[in-house]
């Protein structure tokens, strides 16, 4: 949920405002925020959420990227620099597709840390011990979920870069060998990408599970 919904138009001036002047010290990026109603909690809430949207993206583009790679390899006859471009056009949409993915992780790594540090350092204000026992607790299980979280995420991240060396091999190859001899050498390749887009895949829909169960179970 897009937190601009939730502040008035002047107030949302004020926000717009401030963060330029601020720029990108994040402390003072997220007092600013919770200057205005939007806590550490609901942000990071918000961009695990974006996370998760963009591995699915990401999920997709891969997948659509293996699809014209293999027709590229089952090439029957026609203009080769057709096919080059098609494949070029797949990569890049990857590379697009995967720094999002990179940033989002990233984004959620960064207010998580701010969070845990707040949380830590206010649990010694309470002067109720019951209370401060159960927000401690509430601290723990918290982090608890995020290690999971963010330990398939940057699992999937990891699982990126492979797939994006091949089909970057794969364009490089064919852009100075646009011939059916190229085709034919490139299809022993076939195998071990297809191999890295299915642990790819199926590591980013773990990834996705995690996040999905993050926003449902968190209670921050």
């Amino acid at each position: 949920m897009n937190f601009i919904k939730h502040i008035g138009a002047k107030k949302h001036l004020i926000f717009i405002g401030l963060i330029f002047i601020l720029g990108g010290c994040q402390s003072a990026y997220y007092s600013t925020l919770e200057k205005v109603g939007y806590h550490k909690r609901d942000i990071l809430v918000e961009r695990v959420g974006k996370a998760r949207d963009a591995q699915q993206e990401g999920k997709e583009q891969f997948k659509s990227a293996l699809a014209k790679f293999s027709s590229v390899l089952n090439f029957k006859g026609g203009a080769l620099e057709d096919k080059y471009k098609q494949l070029n056009d797949e990569y890049e949409n990857s590379e697009e597709a995967a720094e999002d993915v990179r940033n989002r992780i990233d984004s959620v790594e960064s207010v998580a840390e701010a969070l845990f540090e707040e949380w830590a350092e206010e649990l010694d204000q309470y002067t109720n011990a019951s209370l401060k026992r159960d927000s401690k607790s509430k601290l723990r299980n918290t982090r608890k979920r995020y290690k999971k979280l963010i330990t398939a995420m940057r699992r999937a991240e990891k699982k990126m870069d492979p797939v994006l060396n091949a089909f970057k091999d794969q364009v490089l190859y064919l852009k100075h060998n646009l011939n059916a001899k190229a085709i034919m050498s490139l299809q022993k390749e076939l195998r071990s990408v297809k191999s890295n887009i299915a642990a790819l895949v199926k590591d980013m829909e773990k990834s996705i599970n995690e996040a999905n169960a993050f926003i449902k179970e968190a209670g921050l």
